[in-house]
C-alpha cells in the first residue's frame, strides 16, 4: 500500500499543480471594421417588368423598363450618397405584336408636380401599371430619395389614353387600388 500511496500522491500533485497553471487567453480582440464612405456614386437596381392587361376588349403587353443613366445630373439620398438619376420606358404591345405606345420617362417629365429638395435630389424611381379603366390605361409613378429603404417620395398618377395621349397628376391618395377623388393638378403632357 505504501507503494499505491505514493503513485496517488504523485498523481495529485501533478493535477493541482496542472490546475495551478495559468491558461494563456485565446480571445482576441480586434477593431471592428470601419466601412468605408463610398465616393462612387451607386446604381439602383434595374427594373423588368412585362405584364398583360385586358383592355378596351382585347389584351394589351405593358413593358417597363427602369435603368441607370449616368448622363442625367446626380442625386443623392438622405445621408449625401451619390445616385445616378434613372429612366424608365414605358411600351404598351398590341395584340398583334405591333407598338401601341412607347415613351421613356426622366424625372424633368414629372418636375412640375416635385417640391425642390425632390426636384435636385430626388430619382425616378418607378412607373408601374395600376389598373385599366375605361378608355386609360392608369400607372402609379414615384419620385423620391433613392435609398431603397427609404420611403421619402412623391406619388404620381400617369393615365395613357386610348389614342396614345399622357397626362399626369399628383396623386394624394395613398392606396394605388382605392377609387381617387383627390388627384389634382392636371397636366397633359
Amino acid at each position: 500500500m505504501n507503494r499505491l500511496s505514493i503513485v496517488l500522491l504523485a498523481v495529485l500533485s501533478l493535477m493541482m499543480v496542472s490546475c495551478k497553471e495559468k491558461k494563456t487567453p485565446t480571445v482576441i480582440i480586434a477593431p471592428k471594421p470601419v466601412e468605408e464612405v463610398k465616393n462612387d456614386p451607386s446604381r439602383m437596381q434595374e427594373i423588368n417588368q412585362d405584364m398583360n392587361v385586358d383592355w378596351i376588349g382585347k389584351t394589351y403587353q405593358v413593358v417597363i423598363r427602369r435603368v441607370s443613366d449616368e448622363s442625367l445630373p446626380m442625386v443623392k439620398d438622405e445621408n449625401g450618397n451619390k445616385y445616378y438619376d434613372n429612366v424608365i420606358t414605358l411600351s404598351v404591345i398590341r395584340p398583334d405584336g405591333s407598338e401601341f405606345f412607347s415613351r421613356t420617362f426622366k424625372k424633368t417629365d414629372f418636375s412640375s408636380y416635385l417640391d425642390d429638395k425632390t426636384r435636385n435630389n430626388g430619382a425616378l424611381l418607378g412607373i408601374v401599371l395600376d389598373r385599366a379603366e375605361g378608355d386609360n390605361l392608369v400607372f402609379a409613378a414615384s419620385v423620391g430619395s433613392p435609398d431603397r429603404l427609404s420611403d421619402e417620395f412623391i406619388p404620381l398618377v400617369l393615365t395613357l389614353s386610348r389614342m396614345g395621349d399622357v397626362n399626369i397628376k399628383k396623386d394624394t391618395a395613398l392606396d394605388t387600388t382605392s377609387d381617387r377623388p383627390e388627384v389634382e393638378e392636371d397636366d397633359g403632357v
